[in-house]
């Protein structure tokens, strides 16, 4: 007579896994790795949250001070909070000049980011529908423009500047600020996946013409990739110093980072500078977090574009 077959209760647990070729996980295994991976993950995030933060709470608590404070004191703590002090004579130094650079770093970035993102847009676009003889090797060229560092053009920039009359004026700023190879790569990437090739089909059928169709169809749906490189463009113009420096000797031309420039020069032989350049940094870091949080929904939108197919 046959004995009955006595089942493993665990061989279940024990078999395994023919998809994966693993033995599965037996049941009530403690997940300590997986907790241990997350809060590794976090700390790692924190840390690099409070590393980018720091130079923002130095700049924040270190404009509080006046110049004894800020160069012998401990400048993490608000004691001796002067910044009303600071921030009057930062208005009233030299009839308010910093406020004068402060317009004119607005309008540099504000025009020239506007600028360059159309042009960029407008290029990617024809790069992307278009046939066009030569398109591939035109297009490298612009690939090579973004292997260059833009210090190394400032100089061919200032000798054309000088054939055109244009030193010392603000189109020697605003005019190269209107060309970025990289925003017109990014645009062409951006058109090949936000336009579909059938609505601009289906506007020319409804009789609009190719400028028509690219300003009420292909700018809109490209929208995100616009806002991005508007982000991007605007944020090297702000804090560019080169070129300004190469460009306008006028000093009612400067932007902020070369006006701040002079005056930190100036505080090696007079320290009461210090909290001046150190209260107009604070304001200058403001346009660039107001851009970022008031655009970044759109932003987020064209950096995660093409992820998802």
């Amino acid at each position: 007579m046959t004995s009955p077959t006595v089942v493993d209760p665990t061989a279940q647990l024990q078999t395994p896994n023919h998809r994966t070729g693993r033995a599965p996980v037996p049941a009530g295994r403690p997940t300590a790795n997986r907790w241990l991976s997350k809060t590794a993950v976090n700390g790692v995030l924190l840390i690099a949250a409070v590393y980018t933060l720091f130079p923002l709470i130095w700049l924040v608590t270190a404009a509080t001070k006046d110049a004894g404070n800020l160069l012998g004191g401990d400048v993490f703590s608000f004691e001796g909070f002067d910044l009303g002090h600071n921030l009057s004579e930062l208005t009233s130094y030299q009839d308010g000049i910093y406020f004068q650079w402060y317009g004119n770093s607005l309008l540099y970035a504000g025009i020239g980011a506007l600028g360059c993102s159309l042009v960029s847009v407008a290029a990617g676009y024809a790069f992307d529908k278009y046939r066009f003889r030569g398109k591939e090797k035109l297009f490298a060229l612009v690939l090579l423009g973004v292997l260059l560092p833009s210090t190394a053009l400032s100089l061919p920039l200032y000798l054309l500047a000088v054939e055109t009359g244009t030193v010392n004026t603000y189109w020697s700023v605003l005019i190269p600020a209107l060309v970025n190879p990289f925003g017109v790569y990014l645009a062409r990437i951006f058109s090949a996946g936000y336009i579909p090739d059938e609505a601009l089909e289906a506007a020319r059928i409804d009789g609009a013409g190719e400028l028509r169709a690219f300003w009420s169809i292909g700018l809109r749906m490209i929208m995100p990739g616009f806002v991005t490189i508007f982000l991007f463009q605007f944020t090297a113009i702000w804090n560019n110093f080169f070129l300004p420096l190469v460009m306008l000797s006028d000093r009612e031309l400067y932007p902020l980072s070369l006006g701040l420039f002079n005056w930190h020069s100036n505080a090696n032989a007079d320290p009461t500078f210090y909290p001046m350049v150190v209260t107009g940094s604070l304001l200058a870091v403001t346009p660039l977090i107001i851009a970022f949080v008031t655009l970044q929904r759109h932003w987020k939108a064209g950096l995660t574009a093409g992820s998802v197919k």
